[in-house]
């Protein structure tokens, strides 16, 4: 085997805009560029138009958050923005894509489609009530996922 053939050739990143998962994107960015990767960026959102409960109970939740995950607009937006820090971080090649669904269940699907061959996630996940009924993005993406997976500690 040649060494080319342990580097990575497809890394999906998620984010949510937050200050927290734009770390992992940087970082992301930095190991695709070194790679000579792809860099797929991925944001979940969930449709304007999904269960008027389970929308109102993210939006009780995370409040002046709530914007970052309901439409397709504000995840386009995202995963823009994603997109410039991580090309300032050195990767070269990026792709973003903007998913409907839950966080992990859109980066999985991601993962999947893409054929990726690595992961990349914040370590920040959900305390409190927000975990419990967002569900922590490192932790599921780590036990569910089928290719490695690299937590970024991106808290300070």
């Amino acid at each position: 085997m040649t060494e080319t053939s342990y580097a990575y050739r497809t890394v999906v990143v998620g984010t949510d805009g937050s200050e927290s998962s734009l770390r992992a994107v940087a970082r992301a960015g930095a190991l695709a560029g070194a790679c000579g990767a792809t860099l797929v960026i991925a944001c979940a959102y969930l449709p304007t138009e999904a269960d008027d409960r389970e929308l109102s109970r993210a939006q009780d939740v995370l409040r002046d958050e709530a914007y970052q995950i309901v439409g397709s607009h504000p995840a386009e937006d995202t995963v823009r923005t994603a997109a410039e820090r991580a090309g300032s971080a050195g990767a070269t090649k990026v792709r973003t894509v903007a998913v409907q669904g839950s966080p992990v269940e859109a980066l999985l699907d991601v993962v999947r489609r893409e054929g990726a061959d690595l992961l990349v996630v914040g370590n920040r996940g959900l305390a409190g009530i927000k975990g419990r009924l967002l569900g922590s993005v490192p932790a599921d993406a780590t036990r569910r996922s089928q290719c490695d997976v690299l937590v970024v500690h991106t808290t300070d």
